[in-house]
């Protein structure tokens, strides 16, 4: 009886010390300043610019450089409404997560996905936004009337790295070759318009963003299979993980986490297109 006394004691010692361990969490907003990271290269959620147009803020990590996009605009709504200055860093994809667990910076607003294995690492606020997953071919591909992804056998393919476009869609293609992941969005939508693979997958934002980027340059299908059985299929959870994308920060950062959910709460499905339609339209082209 003793032995399960001190057992239970212990484990209720620890679970004292896990909660006090979250409770001393930094906001990282003390200062007045919220500080983010985004690649700076993910179209139509983030993008680099030489200038500060269309609203576009300074990447404090890149001199002489600039970011705008639907992050940045979403970002800018969470400052203004909590009093705080904005700070944007680059980062690249796969820094994003450490980045926030070694409070480089306080919050990440870089079009993530709220998936199960990313809130095992960080807290997330949000959604910010409730994304389509579709694929993207060119209009001269003999996969630009596909109707399903069966239609889609035999096709080459690939998405950026890390993310659940390759991880977990892709495969669902019976008969795809898939190719190794691309490292950013750009390059796997290069590695399309180059013809090394015949599609690609990605949410709809990025998708529709890379038709008004590429427009004058190759002409591109959307291949969206929403509401059919030819969709990529997926348990309720997961297709809440896969459609949702959140801000993600430190672990047991709940000050920060209210704070960022106190505004996006108030914003509605509507406000959130309407917001990523004008991103999408000042988004720069593949010329510029």
């Amino acid at each position: 009886m003793r032995r399960i006394l001190a057992v239970a004691l212990c484990a209720l010692m620890m679970l004292g010390l896990s909660a006090a361990a979250f409770a001393d969490v930094p906001s990282g907003v003390e200062d007045g300043v919220l500080t983010i990271a985004m690649e700076c290269a993910y179209a139509p959620y983030n993008w680099t610019q030489s200038d500060d147009s269309n609203g576009a803020v300074p990447i404090a990590n890149v001199e002489g450089s600039y970011a705008n996009g639907y992050d940045v605009m979403i970002a800018k709504k969470i400052c203004e409404a909590n009093g705080w200055q904005l700070e944007v860093l680059q980062s690249d994809w796969d820094s994003l997560v450490p980045g926030v667990q070694t409070g480089t910076f306080d919050a990440v607003i870089a079009g993530q996905s709220m998936t199960a294995e990313r809130a095992e690492q960080v807290d997330f606020a949000g959604p910010y936004f409730y994304a389509t997953i579709v694929c993207l071919t060119t209009a001269d591909s003999r996969f630009a009337n596909a109707q399903s992804l069966a239609d889609l056998s035999g096709g080459s393919c690939t998405a950026q790295l890390a993310t659940i476009w390759y991880d977990n869609c892709l495969p669902q293609i019976q008969g795809a070759n898939i190719l190794p992941a691309a490292e950013t969005a750009p390059a796997m939508l290069m590695a399309l318009i180059t013809g090394n693979v015949d599609f690609v997958c990605t949410d709809m934002p990025t998708a529709q963003g890379a038709v008004n980027s590429y427009k004058d340059q190759q002409e591109l299908v959307i291949l969206d299979f929403s509401g059919t059985d030819g969709d990529f299929e997926f348990t309720e959870e997961e297709r809440a993980e896969n459609v949702n994308i959140g801000v993600s920060m430190m672990k047991g950062n709940t000050v920060l986490r209210e704070a960022v959910d106190s505004v996006l709460s108030q914003m509605t499905v509507e406000d959130f297109n309407d917001l990523m339609a004008q991103a999408i339209a000042i988004a720069p082209t593949s010329e510029e």
